[in-house]
């Protein structure tokens, strides 16, 4: 499609993630410069669900973030031809619809696995010295001496080997850990050397690491992949860290898990629903010491929002011209 082309057609690009208007003003006049109109989030929050929804149905592409598009919302945007998720994990967008109305859906693989990986291994820096509790009680006047764990010489177990399981691996044997890694798909014995990292089953990992960290999409067969049965399974002194995605772990199994010593502490940067609901249970465990849940930050670093920007404007002119 030529320029001339696309400006006789509707020429809108909704793009929701705030990032993109906080770092991507060079991105958007690359857009207005190939004939797009920018219909950009700069308020510094989310979009309300049903602005969201009215301004898919006159977009021609989107960027966006979690937000959700299903099937009904889909049906109803005409004009749409693209969709590029900015970040990795497309669970929230209805692919089997995408395909059948002729969406074609994109995603930014890569561009923030360094920081997922960073965020994962502080995590479990976190966990295994009680820096977050601590930190507290001193910030309400106590000075409490809690006694943590080194990393050093401690087997880690990475459950997903794709970009992010790979910078986790790089930095884990950094530090000196013994690494071990699990993937449903087949792993070359040459990354496995050049990440100086060891094959073992799922079974194995839950079993034998020390410290356990998640990295795999939410599908129906990972979809609480981790529950009561995995939990019991764990060294009770072990740290399970999950930095992909809410629903990857049974969340009331952690509560469970903690609450009967079957696990030493438990961080995650995702929630099934997020922020989670206002539960009795829920509230219980965000009060626990070993009990660790950021608000879904993992990916969110400068050099990475800069890099998703720059791959998500690409792919969406690659869509749409």
């Amino acid at each position: 499609m030529n320029l001339n082309e696309q400006k006789r057609m509707n020429n809108k690009i909704l793009i929701t993630p705030r990032g993109y208007a906080k770092y991507g003003i060079t991105f958007r006049k690359e857009l207005e410069n190939a004939g797009f109109e920018v219909d950009w989030n700069d308020t510094e929050q989310q979009l309300p669900k049903k602005v969201f929804e009215e301004k898919l149905k006159e977009a021609i592409g989107a960027i966006i973030g979690v937000e959700d598009c299903n099937r009904e919302l889909l049906q109803q945007c005409k004009q749409l031809k693209s969709i590029v998720k900015f970040g990795i994990g497309i669970d929230n967008i209805d692919q089997e619809t995408c395909k059948e109305l002729g969406i074609q859906i994109g995603r930014c693989v890569g561009t923030n696995s360094n920081a997922v990986a960073e965020l994962t291994m502080g995590l479990v820096f976190a966990c295994a010295r009680s820096i977050v509790s601590n930190a507290i009680y001193v910030k309400n006047g106590n000075w409490k001496k809690q006694t943590g764990i080194e990393l050093y010489g401690k087997k880690i177990g990475i459950v997903g080997f794709g970009n992010v399981g790979k910078n986790v691996a790089r930095i884990a044997n950094g530090i000196g850990m013994k690494v071990y890694c699990y993937d449903v798909f087949e792993i070359d014995k040459e990354e496995l050397k050049k990440h100086n990292t060891t094959y073992a089953s799922f079974n194995q990992i839950i079993r034998d690491c020390d410290v356990i960290t998640l990295h795999v999409p939410l599908t129906e067969e990972t979809r609480n992949m981790i529950a009561g049965e995995e939990f019991k399974k764990m060294k009770k002194d072990s740290i399970l860290v999950n930095a992909a995605r809410g629903g990857i772990i049974d969340e009331f199994s952690i509560y469970n898990a903690l609450k009967n010593n079957e696990i030493a502490a438990v961080a995650s940067d995702v929630w099934t629903t997020e922020p989670p609901k206002d539960e009795k249970w829920v509230l219980e465990l965000l009060s626990m010491d070993n009990f660790i849940l950021t608000a879904h930050i993992a990916s969110r670093s400068k050099e990475a929002e800069i890099k998703t920007i720059e791959r998500s404007t690409n792919i969406i002119l690659e869509h749409l011209l």
